[in-house]
Order: structure tokens, then sequence, then C-alpha cells
């Protein structure tokens, strides 16, 4: 979401890098380049303004002009204002802290994803903390949308509220509450009716359910696709009813992020939310300092680390780990670790969670890091019989046609899958002859830039003759 932006701050940082002591004009320029390429992001003109004036005001203190390397020292600077218009480090969880059932007001215009996000904090909240989850739907005005909800419930696994035909906002909110009590809920989500535009009718009504609820949070559920629209809908949305958070969903697509930058300094506001795609599961916490890391390029190690731990099967990682070292690894293996990989999301977002691979994906392009060659792989390995996975070297050209026709791809690719595991093989091999002894005398000379065991650019066991 934020490469373009990225882009830009970090042509910069080498520019200035490459100078030596920085003087005042240097940081005025670099302060000119920032700004131009914060307002392309989309950020808000008063954002904007006071980032900058933070930025200069300490870049051109005696520490950074002096500094051995004052391109880093500026670097930091920014970071750490980028931190700060985020909201300040550290995520701001969802505030649950009242007598159950616990009221949380959805609010937001039509076509933001309020309702799917219902569905997403939902099955959070019983997944993670254990709550008994009430859904109830207020909009009445869109034809099935509490349908909608009651679709969601059942697919999450938590309660919802049954429907009755004439019911108004305000009855169907207090009927949520009553039930909540009735049959033991912790939680009651009401989500809201929204519009296409901000009107007085719909800030009339969610005044009214907010009056007749006192929510403990009224999350605001903003697309953040749609740029400065956002933060304006942000702030009408808090100056009528007052919002405690905002959950923005689509940060996965391809806008240019001025949006999450302004928001907090707009409203005051915390991000708490942020939806990273259309499966349920994919809401995350949202944290200013690894978004911040990412727009600079200094990646998200903590967020790749919790993605990993929540994902993937560990049991399994193990067993095919130990195949490998064992030089026993084959096709099945081979499937099992681009299952797990898909898991993980597309393979844009797994790069860009890795410091400094902002320009590898530039090179790339978007098309090379997609998953579709995974699933091409899994669809070429799911065509063949459990021989063939087990013993690849049977598979000739009789069996490649076969195996190319049932999964739809073609001799080629059946081809080329299967030369990239021998190479995998051959490697896994190589290495559990080596033993640990060996690894570890292969790491170091490849830390020393040299080939292991000192021959220069040998590769594995040195260069063929």
């Amino acid at each position: 979401m934020f490469d373009t932006l990225s882009g830009k701050l970090s042509g910069v940082f080498e520019g200035l890098s490459k100078r030596g002591r920085l003087s005042e004009a240097d940081v005025a320029e670099a302060m000119r380049e920032v700004r131009l390429a914060m307002l392309d992001a989309d950020v808000a003109l008063p954002v904007v303004r006071d980032f900058v004036n933070k930025v200069k005001e300490k870049a051109v203190g005696t520490e950074v002009l002096e500094s051995i390397s004052p391109g880093q020292a500026v670097a930091k600077i920014v970071n750490d204002a980028l931190i700060e218009a985020l909201g300040g480090a550290g995520n701001v969880p969802l505030n649950l802290a009242a007598v159950a059932p616990v009221p949380v007001l959805m609010v937001g215009l039509q076509g933001s994803g309020k309702t799917t996000t219902s569905g997403k904090i939902a099955l959070r909240l019983l997944t993670r903390e254990r709550k008994r989850v009430l859904l109830a739907s207020l909009d009445v005005q869109r034809p099935a949308a509490q349908l909608q909800l009651q679709q969601l419930a059942e697919r999450v696994g938590v309660g919802s509220l049954p429907i009755i035909a004439g019911q108004q906002p305000v009855e169907i909110a207090k009927r949520a509450l009553e039930t909540g009590r009735r049959e033991g809920y912790d939680v009651v989500i009401l989500d809201t009716a929204g519009r296409l535009s901000i009107d007085e009718a719909l800030m009339q009504e969610v005044r009214d359910v907010r009056d007749a609820t006192n929510p403990v949070e009224t999350l605001l559920v903003v697309d953040a696709m749609t740029g400065q629209d956002a933060v304006n809908t942000a702030q009408r949305f808090n100056e009528a009813v007052g919002i405690t958070g905002v959950v923005m969903t689509r940060m996965d697509g391809d806008a240019r992020g001025g949006a999450a930058l302004s928001m907090r300094a707009i409203t005051g506001a915390p991000i708490k939310l942020v939806g990273l795609g259309e499966k349920l599961e994919a809401l995350d916490d949202f944290y200013p300092e690894r978004v911040a890391g990412r727009i600079l390029g200094l990646g998200d190690i903590a967020g790749l680390v919790e993605k990993a731990s929540e994902t993937l099967d560990h049991e399994e990682s193990e067993r095919v780990a130990k195949k490998m070292m064992a030089g026993k690894f084959d096709l099945d293996d081979y499937a099992s670790q681009l299952r797990q990989i898909g898991k993980m999301g597309s393979i844009s977002g797994i790069v860009g969670m890795l410091p400094g691979m902002g320009k590898l994906k530039e090179k790339l392009g978007d098309q090379d890091l997609d998953t579709s060659i995974f699933k091409r792989h899994q669809a070429i390995i799911s065509s063949m019989t459990k021989d063939e996975r087990k013993t690849p070297a049977i598979i000739k050209a009789s069996r490649k046609k076969r195996i190319a026709a049932g999964s739809g791809t073609t001799v080629q690719e059946v081809n080329k899958l299967l030369k990239q595991f021998d190479d995998m093989s051959t490697i896994m091999k190589r290495i559990s002859k080596m033993g640990l002894g060996g690894m570890k005398q292969m790491l170091s000379g490849l830390m020393s830039g040299g080939a292991p065991g000192g021959r220069p650019g040998g590769g594995f066991g040195g260069p063929r003759r």
C-alpha cells in the first residue's frame, strides 16, 4: 500500500547518505522532497505541514549536521515522526472493560466493509479471547443486509439476533442488548446502516442508537482505498457521534497510504485494526512503528513472525525439515511446504515485511511475486500418482503428458517443476552429508564472501569441471 511513498522517501535518504556533512540547505531540499512525496501519497495538507516542520526542526540540529552518517540520522528522525503521526508506538486494543454484554457500535459509509469487519471482529474475539459474541444488524435500509450478517455469524460460529420484520434500528439495538444479557453474551456488535454519502438522516440514526445503547466502543470502518475521502468521512463521523477508534479496510490494496497517515492527526482517534484481505481471518492489530518501518524500508520482522506463528503448522514444518536434513525430501513434502506458504498470504506482502526488500519488489514486479505459480505446482503434484510423488525419477515423457493434461498445465511447466525439485533435493542431500560441522564451515565461507571450503566462486562443492 505504501510502495510509492516508500520508494520516494528511500530516494531522499539515499541522496542524503551520499553527502558528507549536511548543511541547512541540504535538509531544506530533502524536506521539500518529503513534503511532495507525502502530498502525492494523499496525506492531508495540515498533517504534512506539521510533520515536515517537526522533522526539519530536529534535522537542522548540530547532532545531525555534524553526524558521521547524517542520512541515517535524518531517517531516524523521520521514522520517529512517522510513528508519532500514526499514533505513537504500540497498538491500541479494543476496550472491553465494561459489564457484559459490552456494546460495540460499528459505523461507516456503505461499501466500506462494515458488515464483513463486524464478522471479522466477532471471529477474533471468539478465537483469541474466548468471548461469546452476538451480532446484530441495524441496517433496515439495504435489502438482505440483516440476512447477510446472519450468514456471516453462522460462518464464524457466533450468535446472531433473530430478524423481526418492521423493527427500526433503535428497537433492534435495545432487543440485542436484552438478548445479550438474558443469554449470557460477553459482547454485542451492532452493525449500523451505511449510506453512499454522509447525510443528516444517517447521523441522527447513529446518534439515536448510540444514546440508546451507550456503546463502550464506537468503531468507524473506512476504506483505505478512498484516500482523502476516508479522512473527511472520519472527521464528519467524529464530530457527529464521537468515535473511539478506526478500522481501516483494504490495507492490502494499492492505495497511496495517505488516509492512514492522516487519520490520527485529524480525528484524534487511534487506528485499532486493519483489514488485509477478504478472508474472515484477515484482520490485524495496527502497530504504528511497524507501518513506519515498512514505509522506510526497515521491514516488519515482528509482524512476519506473528503471522507465521498464527498461520503455520509447526509440527508439519518440523516433520518436513527433518526429512529435508536426512535427504529424504519428496514431492509430497514439497506440496506441503507450498500449502504452508499459501497460508501466509501473497508473496508481495511477505517480501514487504522484510527489511530492504522494497527495491527487489520494484525489480521483480508484482506479477513475479504472485502465488499463482505455487498453485500451479500444487495442481501438477496433485495430478501425479503416489509412486510418482515418492520417486520423481520414474516420470518420463508419457507420464509428463498425462500429468500436464490432468493439471491444466504444459509439459514445459512439469519439466520446470521437476528440475527445481531435483536441484533442491541435490542441495539437501549435500547438506545432510556435510553434517553440523560442514554446515558451520559452509556458512562461515559464505559470510566471509568466499565459497564453502575456501574455494572462491565454488558454490556447493566448488565449480563443476
